[in-house]
């Protein structure tokens, strides 16, 4: 039944979307690793063990829905969050492959060790924040211990790599002093850097970890929920009814699909496999190459954290680091994420012409109509704009997730097969639990980074380089800063790669006088590119796996599908206007110079599109390629070209329209040959 959640296997992490024979035993166990590099391995627990696991999450959900409803001290928030965190992190998470699905004498230890440090802050209340400047020697034996669990929860949940580079961190913060110059600091020692790291809110029980625990597992409760009710199938099904009976259906498919289930997902690879089992068939009998597919999978995938209402974890961080509202953030996420699957959508029209894409009827595929779908499971929609109605009405964005799982829950009940009974329900919130544990981990990894770099001023000293090697220009200062994203994303997570370049790449381009809020949309769009970008592409690398065809070369046409849409980020902060991309105004600004921008960057991302397929009504020589993304660049980019052009849009227009005429010429001719 369609609006059914299936089920998967027993033991499997493949997401619940996914129909048990949707892959063959093969391609299911690589997904699988794939899955859990990003999510980490989870022991899959029968019995006691199962029941001890689902009790832990269950109380950690049901706090958490307790904190969002009560008031529960900042302290104590974010100390019980982390302890709940380690404490499933070792239960759940083993140390090593060869330890799955067996609770270890190490992990009991772990998880003692990882009470009692939360114990001791919450009972050292304000007498230990208090003397954290002054510490006794048992603060620094619990700091090192919390350190120490931390990282080896992240480690657990998420890999080696982040805790290697928070272990950097803190010997740069010891050993500092030993470097020349601009990199140098006085140097710390444990007495002042462990209880600014472990005491004090600057570190591990910083700002991400706040988020964490006030938002980000509020969201993964919810997308849990509409998981369990089936609205992820409806999604999926819904696009494909949708879009069928035409030549581009297949990439139409998933370029909906993608965007109606980054709420109940919110996570790039569960989106990618889960798009992938079902658009992959009817991709490849339209005639779309293995690697070709994989890349439009995976920026399908990538596109669902970007997507409103959930967005990704750093979504949240953007808010709290500039004190904005959730809707503020939602607000100047709009224009970007509709560009960005409009320019997917250019691709697949392309890939149309390019591939002679046959066409794919709704009934070939066996998909009941959308009329049908809309009728009986249509109230899933609701997920999408309960959010926003709420927090339009004036809630929190704690309470309006709080009230839109309320909704959820009861709306379930309007379709027997998705109603949460009370089983169902307990499910939804221990796996909502569980997958905030990853989240909650990185984001406590990270406050140690964070710290270290407060603590050293390495972000000031960051910002001063970065300008001084730029030669003080806004354009390759914006150069630098998005390379040094870039990098920091090939080693850590999304949200782990946002808040490290917040601090110490965004200041750079706030300097050179970016707004704020450009300046860190800009750092978290960069910070997204990770999920493609080899060596943590885990969406491509799952695409290929599901496709069979080559990781990297599915990486290469990912960055091709997504490439137009990630120029976007450049106009936030080089172009005095480019801000209205965000729904925001400049003194000199109306909001027909909004419409006039976004007109311009969706022209601009079309002529990309072109110039990156390589084909446009015939397919482009080098020469007309090239044409295309200058036009693209000239019309994405005013203000860039205005000190070597008059009126660059003008040009720009004029070169694309001159080129589509010639392509024109070209087609005419072949028909009349043909």
């Amino acid at each position: 039944m369609a609006g059914a959640p299936p089920k998967p296997p027993a033991g499997s992490n493949l997401p619940p979307e996914i129909a048990p024979d949707a892959l063959d035993e093969g391609t299911a166990a690589r997904v699988e690793r794939l899955i859990e590099e990003e999510e980490g391995i989870q022991n899959r627990f029968t019995g006691a063990l199962g029941l001890g696991a689902t009790g832990l999450a269950l109380a950690m959900s049901l706090f958490h829905l307790w904190a969002a409803w009560d008031i529960v001290p900042t302290t104590t928030l974010r100390f019980v969050h982390v302890g709940f965190a380690m404490a499933l992190g070792f239960y759940l998470f083993p140390a090593a492959r060869r330890f799955r699905d067996r609770l270890m004498p190490w992990d009991i230890v772990l998880i003692a060790a990882g009470l009692y440090c939360t114990w001791y802050l919450i009972d050292g209340g304000d007498a230990l924040l208090d003397r954290y400047v002054f510490p006794e020697p048992m603060d620094i034996v619990v700091g090192w211990m919390l350190v120490a669990l931390v990282l080896e929860a992240t480690r657990r949940a998420t890999g080696w790599i982040m805790p290697a580079v928070a272990i950097a961190f803190i010997l740069y913060s010891f050993y500092g002093n030993l470097l020349p110059p601009p990199w140098s600091h006085r140097g710390y020692d444990a007495e002042r850097l462990i209880p600014h790291l472990t005491i004090t809110l600057d570190g591990i029980y910083g700002t991400a970890v706040d988020v964490s625990a006030t938002l980000i597992i509020l969201f993964t409760i919810y997308g849990a929920i509409l998981q369990s009710s089936g609205a992820g199938k409806f999604f999926v099904d819904f696009s494909f009814a949708l879009t069928g009976g035409k030549p581009s259906s297949a990439g139409r498919t998933v370029v909906l699909s993608s965007f109606l289930l980054g709420g109940p997902s919110g996570s790039g690879v569960a989106t990618t496999v889960t798009l992938g089992t079902v658009a992959w068939p009817m991709m490849k009998r339209v005639g779309y190459r293995a690697d070709d597919a994989g890349g439009l999978l995976a920026a399908g995938g990538l596109g669902a954290i970007i997507s409103p209402p959930v967005l990704g974890a750093a979504a949240f961080l953007i808010a709290e680091y500039l004190k904005l509202g959730y809707l503020d953030v939602l607000r100047m996420a709009a224009v970007p994420t509709v560009l960005y699957y409009a320019s997917l959508l250019f691709m697949v029209e392309l890939d149309q012409r390019r591939l002679g894409a046959g066409a794919v009827t709704a009934e070939s595929l066996a998909v009941t109509p959308a009329g049908e779908l809309a009728r009986r499971y249509g109230f899933h929609f609701s997920s999408l704009i309960a959010i926003i109605v709420f927090m339009a009405l004036g809630y929190s964005a704690t309470l309006a997730v709080l009230y839109a799982m309320a909704v959820a829950v009861v709306l379930s009940w309007l379709r027997r097969e998705t109603a949460m009974t009370p089983r169902r329900l307990v499910q939804a919130l221990a796996g909502g639990a569980v997958q905030a544990v990853g989240i909650a981990a990185t984001c406590a990894s990270a406050g140690i980074i964070v710290g270290c770099i407060t603590l050293t001023g390495l972000g000031l000293k960051f910002s001063e380089i970065a300008i001084q090697a730029a030669g003080g220009s806004l354009v390759v200062t914006a150069i630098y800063t998005a390379l040094i994203v870039w990098i920091v994303g090939l080693a850590v997570p999304v949200t782990a790669s946002y808040i490290i370049s917040a601090v110490v790449a965004a200041p750079a381009l706030m300097k050179l006088g970016v707004p704020d809020y450009a300046a860190h949309m800009f750092v978290f769009y960069y910070a997204v590119l990770s999920e493609v970008s080899p060596p943590t592409a885990l969406s491509p690398f799952a695409a290929a796996a599901i496709t069979g065809a080559g990781p990297y070369r599915t990486t290469l046409q990912a960055w091709k599908y997504t490439l137009p849409a990630f120029v976007l980020p450049f106009v936030f902060v080089t172009d005095p206007e480019g801000v209205g991309l965000l729904l925001s105004l400049t003194p000199e600004m109306g909001w027909l110079d909004v419409a006039w921008q976004i007109l311009l960057a969706a022209a601009g991302l079309a002529a990309l599109a072109a110039a990156c397929q390589g084909h446009a009504r015939r397919p482009l020589g080098p020469a007309g390629r090239l044409g295309f993304a200058l036009a693209g660049i000239l019309l994405i980019f005013p203000a860039l070209a205005a000190p070597l052009l008059p009126v660059p849009v003008a040009w720009g227009a004029a070169l694309a329209v001159l080129l589509l005429v010639l392509d024109g010429r070209r087609s005419g001719r072949h028909a009349s040959l043909t």
